[in-house]
């Protein structure tokens, strides 16, 4: 069979959600061993760890588990790690990151993403059981046009005044 390649975008991988959500190598080594890759043709899963290659694996995320200190502009630390998209996975950075930001920080400022109908719940059942601390707040970003639009205005007129569609579009905050 001739090899075939390709680009995937790492954010949109199950790989990146695993990382995303392990709390060291052990874990991480568990739960790649759990992906299933195939079917049998009696419809019976096959797992990585059936083929015995989740230490190869592992061994390949060794760094990249490791999550990013960085430096804003204003010169406060800031950890980058990870990012599966909300769509597919729970949009949200590392479980190492955050936890290492909760113990090394006096507070710490995660996201989130895909809003708070997808983003947030997902944060909040997925990834917030495996972090040392809950969320003693939550910000909700909301727009005066998002309202608006929520609220039954068109696109078009989103611009224009609409006191009565903001309070509408409000119902979408409780």
């Amino acid at each position: 069979v001739p090899r075939e390649d390709g680009f995937d975008i790492t954010v949109a991988s199950e790989i990146m959600a695993i990382l995303c959500l392990a709390t060291d190598l052990k874990d991480l080594k568990e739960r790649l061993a759990n992906i299933v890759i195939a079917y049998t043709y009696d419809r019976k899963p096959v797992y990585v760890r059936d083929l015995k290659v989740e230490g190869a694996l592992t061994l390949i995320l060794k760094d990249a588990i490791k999550p990013n200190l960085v430096q804003t502009i204003y010169g406060t630390p800031a950890l980058v790690h990870g990012g599966p998209f909300a769509n597919i996975a729970h949009g949200c950075n590392s479980v190492l990151a955050t936890s290492t930001a909760l113990r090394l920080a006096d507070y710490t400022v995660t996201e989130a993403g895909f809003g708070a109908d997808l983003g947030a719940e997902k944060f909040l059942d997925i990834k917030v059981p495996n972090l040392p601390k809950t969320p003693d707040a939550i910000v909700v970003v909301a727009t005066l046009r998002a309202l608006k639009m929520h609220g039954g205005v068109d696109k078009a007129d989103l611009s224009t005044e609409n006191c009565e569609a903001v309070r509408l579009g409000f119902a979408n905050l409780k």
